[in-house]
């Protein structure tokens, strides 16, 4: 029983993770297009989004992200059928540091904006955005099913929903700047 509760705080910890890495990305893409407003809206908005960054970040993100990180393992050592040198396991546990190395990119993109240093563009960070979504599919695949290649089309099939879905945004932006052309008589 002890091991099933480890495992479902585990599991909270790491939704309430991937929610702050969904989440932080989608403020950054606010806090870039505030920055085109005219004053004071501009100041306002980028204020306002500095305050919603740092609590989501280090109220929710960073803990729930160190949390995950050492309920992991604990529960690795507490499990009779998992071994580490279960190939399986090793391929999460390089996902789960390439999940750890991605969070640190957000950190680097949180101070710049701390900063008044935008380096990315709107249109860059909504790509970024989804770099979390692929890590998402991947370790669930691979957690659920064991299995290398049952991940990897399950990533596959993921990456052609995100080409639809990208294709489809491309489409709806076109659409919507013809849309406000013709509004305006340009």
């Amino acid at each position: 029983m002890y091991f099933l509760y480890l495992k479902s705080i585990h599991i909270i910890f790491i939704v309430t993770w991937f929610a702050g890495l969904f989440y932080m990305p989608r403020l950054f893409i606010y806090d870039v297009e505030a920055r085109s407003k005219n004053e004071p809206e501009n100041r306002i908005l980028v204020n306002q989004f500095r305050i919603m960054q740092k609590r989501l970040w280090f109220g929710i993100t960073w803990p729930s992200m160190i949390l995950t990180l050492i309920l992991g393992p604990w529960i690795v050592i507490e499990a009779d059928h998992i071994q580490w040198s279960d190939r399986w396991l090793i391929i999460k546990l390089c996902l789960v540091v390439g999940l750890a190395l991605y969070h640190l990119s957000l950190h680097v993109i949180f101070k710049q904006l701390g900063k008044d240093i935008v380096r990315y563009s709107s249109n860059q960070l909504r790509i970024w955005n989804e770099f979390a979504t692929l890590f998402l599919v991947a370790i669930v695949f691979l957690v659920e099913l064991q299995n290398e290649l049952d991940m990897l089309y399950g990533i596959l099939g993921l990456l052609g929903f995100i080409g639809v879905l990208m294709l489809a945004i491309k489409i709806y932006k076109h659409k919507r700047l013809q849309f406000e052309k013709n509004q305006t008589g340009s």
